[in-house]
């Protein structure tokens, strides 16, 4: 089942989501960040990202809200 983390207003209004979604098996383990119809995929083994982008790309507090639900993010 596919998995969505609660993000703070302020990014939820802005269009961020935070996701992990359903039948991605063949691909690493990662999470999905949505920002419109653009997405970008981090590493739930490493951090990394598995495509061209830097943290320093996304807002901090985005970031944080990553930062602070990881452990939850890789049980999922």
């Amino acid at each position: 089942m596919a998995f969505e983390l609660r993000l703070p207003r302020q990014l939820s209004r802005a269009g961020w989501k935070v996701k992990i979604r359903d039948k991605e098996r063949l691909e690493e383990p990662h999470v999905t960040i949505i920002k419109g119809t653009t997405s970008w995929r981090v590493s739930l083994r490493g951090g990394e990202f598995l495509d061209e982008a830097r943290w320093k790309d996304f807002p901090d507090s985005l970031c944080e809200a990553i930062e602070e639900n990881w452990d939850r993010l890789c049980k999922e």
